[in-house]
This record gives C-alpha cells, sequence and structure tokens, in this order.
C-alpha cells in the first residue's frame, strides 16, 4: 500500500494504476461504514484508491472542526488490512494554496435539511469532491448512504459536471442496536450512546407504519416525532418525508421516499435515514 501526501506524487503512483479505479473518499477515523466502502471498491474494481482529508471548508465557525477525531496510524493499518493500493493524504495547503478562490456550487438539492441548518456545508463539500474526483481521476466513486442529501448532492454535480465517473451509493452500516455508524459517535458519552439509538427507532417506527399501509407523510413525521418526545436527551432539528430525487417533502407517498432526521444528543449532532419502501 502506498501512501501519499503531495499532488506530484499522487499523479506518480495513479499512473501505474490499472482500471478501474475505485476512489473512497473519507474523513479518517474510520469504522466499519467506511471498511465497508472500500470492500465494495475491491469489489468492483481493479485498484482502491482512499481519501484521508478532514475538509475544513465544510465546516462552519461554530462546529467542530478542531475536536474532529483523528487516529492517521489506525486508520492506514485498517486500510492496508483491506488491500487498499494507494492512501492519499494531502495537507490543508495542498487543498486549499493561500490564494484559493474557486468553488463548486449544487444550487436546489443542497437548499433543504442538512443545507439549511449548516450553510455553507455543501459548497464545500462539492468543492473537496470535485478536486478529489479531479486529481484521482476514478472510474467509480463509493459513498455511504447514511449521508442521504450528500449522495443526491454529489450525483447532482457529477451529472451536471459531466465527470466521467460512476457515482455508487452503499447501505447505511450499523451497530448491533441499530446506531448508524459515525466518527461522531465517539463524542457520545454513555448515557448518550445509549439515547442515541432513538433515532433509528424512530426511523423504524415510521416504516412500519409504512409497511402496515399509512401513505400520508406528515402522519409518518409525527410518528418519528412521537419516538424523540420519550428520549430527554434528544433535541430534534428536523423530521423529514421528502422525494429521494429532489429532496422536496411530501404530503403523499405515491412512489419512493426518504426518511431522514438530524437530533442533536447532548452536544453532539447525529444524521440518520432510510428509504422507502
Amino acid at each position: 500500500m502506498k501512501v501519499v501526501v503531495s499532488l506530484a506524487e499522487l499523479w506518480e503512483v495513479r499512473r501505474f494504476l490499472n482500471s478501474p479505479v475505485g476512489l473512497v473518499p473519507t474523513m479518517g477515523y474510520l469504522h466499519e461504514g467506511h471498511l465497508s466502502l472500500v470492500r465494495a471498491a475491491r469489489q468492483e474494481c481493479a485498484c482502491v484508491v482512499v481519501s484521508i482529508f478532514v475538509n475544513p471548508t465544510q465546516f462552519s465557525p461554530t462546529e467542530d472542526l478542531s475536536t474532529y477525531p483523528r487516529d492517521l496510524e489506525r486508520d492506514l493499518d485498517l486500510l492496508e488490512k483491506e488491500g487498499v493500493d494507494l492512501v492519499w493524504t494531502p495537507t490543508k495547503e495542498i487543498m486549499y494554496p493561500a490564494d484559493f478562490q474557486s468553488w463548486v456550487l449544487v444550487e436546489e438539492v443542497t437548499k433543504p435539511l442538512e443545507g439549511a441548518m449548516r450553510p455553507g456545508h455543501f459548497k464545500g463539500v462539492t468543492t473537496v469532491v470535485a478536486k478529489l474526483l479531479n486529481a484521482v481521476q476514478p472510474q467509480k466513486a463509493f459513498f455511504g448512504q447514511k449521508d442521504a442529501q450528500q449522495s443526491v448532492v454529489i450525483r447532482q454535480m457529477v451529472k451536471d459536471l459531466n465527470y466521467p465517473v460512476e457515482v455508487k451509493i452503499c447501505p447505511t452500516v450499523r451497530e448491533p442496536d441499530n446506531l448508524a455508524m459515525s466518527s461522531r459517535n465517539a463524542y457520545l458519552q454513555p448515557a448518550e450512546r445509549q439515547a442515541a439509538t432513538v433515532l433509528s427507532r424512530a426511523l423504524f417506527a415510521a416504516r412500519e407504519a409504512y409497511q402496515n399501509g399509512e401513505r400520508n407523510a406528515n402522519r409518518l413525521r409525527k410518528t418519528m416525532q412521537a419516538v424523540f418526545n420519550q428520549e430527554p436527551l434528544a433535541r430534534v432539528q428536523y423530521i423529514s418525508c421528502a422525494d429521494p430525487n429532489t429532496l422536496q417533502e411530501l404530503d403523499l407517498i405515491e412512489d419512493h421516499a426518504l426518511l431522514s432526521v438530524a437530533v442533536f444528543i447532548g452536544k453532539t449532532r447525529l444524521i440518520d435515514n432510510i428509504l422507502l419502501p
């Protein structure tokens, strides 16, 4: 496994990678969710590239950039065991030089949900992913369904800008108690960790109602809210039942729907989602 930092090193190694190349972009502090993306890439691609970069432009000034968990040595050990071919660990100075002034903006699908709660977040996400795709030139790029809106936004960007890359969205990986795996779970105190299962419980309660015939989106939102009301440590930021492609809120589910939630458990902000059916 090669580990490179500079663009020159990346391009030198990239020249000799067999196609198709699969890219797994990460911010490090890897967990089983990330490793499932690596395995999916390994299954479909001749060579696998993983990027590790905590992207400062997708954090607002009030968010957790300085405390975001990092452990590069552990990450590299995990990736070597998974047979990754190349790991790129660029610095902030490489990704955003002093005179940096170019941004990639995706409009409509970035406005609701995470976009409404975290202004500027997706401007940072789309720009860094565009830079990663430009630098690595993969044939396939792998992302997790847990960041559902991010997946929609990146697909839109890739389509709009004619990137010759296939965006692969892989299922959310969950802990045994159904908490969606996330690097931010490391922030949770024991009581908060237990309380955090309320996200999946709310989503699954709505899914059960859907499976029992409920198609009224507002009633599904109320079903989720009722579960959150039973957890004192949960502070709901949004509950959504939206079209999975446009992310516009639904009144009635006629085809597919994306149920998604953002919730503070103590000081830790967690997100989760499921697709219906």
